[in-house]
């Protein structure tokens, strides 16, 4: 959603929220180009959805009002026979004691997310791009307080070493050992500064860690590992080698499949035609 919006001209740094209410026929576009490339779900253009990030744009008082909006927008786009993803971005700041941030605040400020999305009518909610499990586990407690629908968590992982973590040191066996027992639906990855193979590799590692615990396995990529040219994160994969490595990721056992930064409807219209084949 967010790099389909720049290519449209919206400027990185503006509360692309805001477009819900002010520019829906913008986001709808986005929505209909991902629909018509075969996909079964799309998410709602939420991503600093929570009243603490909307909050720097001083726009907190319409958390629910921008997050009800983009619900219903997408809801429309999908109809009835696909579905709505709410999508909850991290806060972007840090809980005590690291950071200034308390739970009950950023509870509150999940709380008042989710509820617009649900009144706008979305199908799950996809914990999104996260890298501290007590975020990940707060936006949890606060969505299961308020409905039963399914919850998929996804986190952003990093090289590290011989293997990945995310920017707060979450490894892909930490976030399984904490987050499988919590109610969720499915766990993954999406985002972060991975290359397909890496993908691939991180596929495997979690498939073998969730097998038999009855969470799925589900994998975002971004098209590419992001490189700057100039001020823009430039994503080089073309179409073809991103359904190729999606192709990967599937055989690898994750079961619900998209795509992160940099994928274009063309990438997800390739990879639907490979994996459906």
């Amino acid at each position: 959603m967010g790099t389909q919006l720049f290519a449209r001209g919206i400027q990185p740094g503006q509360c692309v929220e805001r477009l819900n209410a002010e520019r829906a026929e913008l986001v709808a576009e986005v929505h209909r180009d991902y629909l018509n490339a075969g996909v079964d779900a799309v998410l709602t253009n939420t991503f600093g959805g929570n009243s603490i990030s909307l909050g720097r744009h001083r726009l907190a008082d319409k958390t629910e009002h921008l997050n009800r909006a983009a619900a219903e927008l997408a809801r429309r786009e999908a109809g009835e026979d696909r579905w709505v993803l709410g999508d909850i971005g991290p806060c972007g700041d840090f809980l005590e004691p690291l950071g200034m941030l308390q739970k009950a605040d950023l509870k509150n400020g999940f709380c008042r997310q989710v509820r617009g999305l649900l009144e706008g009518g979305v199908d799950g909610l996809l914990i999104e791009t996260m890298t501290a499990l007590e975020e990940i586990e707060t936006a949890v407690e606060a969505i299961q307080e308020l409905t039963d629908l399914p919850i998929l968590v996804s986190l952003a992982f990093d090289p590290a070493g011989q293997g990945f973590r995310t920017m707060m040191g979450v490894s892909p066996a930490r976030a399984v050992e904490r987050l499988v027992s919590r109610g969720i639906t499915a766990l993954g990855f999406n985002c972060g500064t991975l290359d397909m193979p890496d993908y691939v590799w991180l596929a495997r590692e979690l498939a073998d860690r969730l097998t038999s615990k009855g969470v799925l396995l589900l994998a975002e990529p971004n098209a590419g590992r992001p490189r700057l040219e100039g001020s823009s994160a430039v994503y080089d994969l073309s179409p073809e080698d991103f359904a190729e490595g999606l192709e990967q990721i599937y055989r690898a056992g994750a079961v619900i499949l998209g795509g992160c930064c940099g994928t274009t409807p063309r990438h997800l219209a390739a990879a639907v035609k490979r994996l459906r084949g």
